[in-house]
C-alpha cells in the first residue's frame, strides 16, 4: 500500500536532498510550496516528488492543500527541515495501517542539545497538557509528524489554516471518538533557521493560533 507524506514546504531547499533520500518505500512525497523564493519546488520535482502549490501562505493551508492532492488511502504529515527522519514514518503509520489507531502523532524526542529551544518546548508542554485535559488522551507533543486515513481526515471539517491546523486535527477527531496514540520519533537539527520554533516571536505565534482554536472549538 503507498502512503503519501505531505510536507508543507517555505525556503527548504537546504534540506530537501535528505528529506526525500530517505523516503521509506511506499512512502510518496507530496511537497507544498508555499511561496518558497529558492528551489525547493523545482529541486524536489527533479528529486521525484508531487510537487503542489499553495499560494495562500500559512502552515495549515500547506498542509490541507497537500491533504486535497493526495490520493492514497493513508496520509503522513512531516515537516521537511529535515528535523524528522523520514525513515521513522512506518512506525508512526503501522497503527493506521493494521487497524489498531485512528490517528498517530509522532512525539519529538530531541537527540542533541539545543534542538529544541526552551521557549518552544514549554509552550508544547503547556498546550499538549491543556489537551490532555480536553480529550482524556495521553499526548505528550502535538506531533508534527503524523498519520490518519485521508477520507477521515476530510469528514473532520477542518477549518484552521495556520499554525492551529495540527491542534484542531487532534481535538476534531477526539471529539468524533477517535483512536489516537502516540509513538516517539527522533528530533534532530533542523536545517537552517526555524520559522517557528527558532524564535520566540515565532512561538508566541504559533502558541496564540493554538489557544485561538482551543476557544473556537469549546
Amino acid at each position: 500500500m503507498t502512503v503519501d507524506v505531505i510536507l508543507p514546504c517555505l525556503n527548504e531547499e537546504a534540506a530537501l536532498g535528505w528529506v526525500l533520500g530517505r523516503m521509506p518505500d511506499g512512502y510518496r512525497p507530496v511537497v507544498v510550496d508555499n511561496g518558497s523564493t529558492d528551489r525547493s519546488a523545482e529541486l524536489a520535482r527533479e528529486l521525484g516528488a508531487h510537487v503542489v502549490h499553495e499560494p495562500r501562505r500559512g502552515f495549515g493551508a500547506a498542509c490541507h492543500a497537500g491533504l486535497l492532492a493526495s490520493t492514497a488511502d493513508v496520509v503522513c504529515f512531516m515537516d521537511a527541515d529535515a528535523s524528522l527522519d523520514p525513515r521513522r514514518l512506518p512506525g508512526v503509520a503501522a497503527p493506521v495501517l493494521g487497524g489498531d489507531a485512528d490517528l498517530v502523532l509522532g512525539a519529538r524526542r530531541p537527540r542533541t542539545a539545543g534542538v529544541w529551544p526552551w521557549h518552544a518546548r514549554l509552550g508544547n508542554a503547556a498546550l499538549a497538557r491543556t489537551l490532555r485535559r480536553r480529550t482524556g488522551v495521553r499526548l505528550h507533543d502535538l506531533g508534527p509528524m503524523r498519520a490518519a486515513a485521508r477520507s477521515r481526515l476530510l469528514e473532520l471539517g477542518l477549518t484552521d489554516r495556520r499554525f492551529g491546523y495540527p491542534l484542531e486535527m487532534v481535538l476534531r477527531a477526539a471529539a468524533a471518538g477517535w483512536r489516537i496514540a502516540e509513538v516517539d520519533v527522533d528530533y534532530l537539527p533542523r536545517a537552517g533557521r526555524s520559522k517557528v520554533t527558532g524564535t520566540v516571536r515565532g512561538t508566541l505565534r504559533a502558541v496564540a493560533d493554538m489557544r485561538r482554536v482551543m476557544a473556537e472549538l469549546g
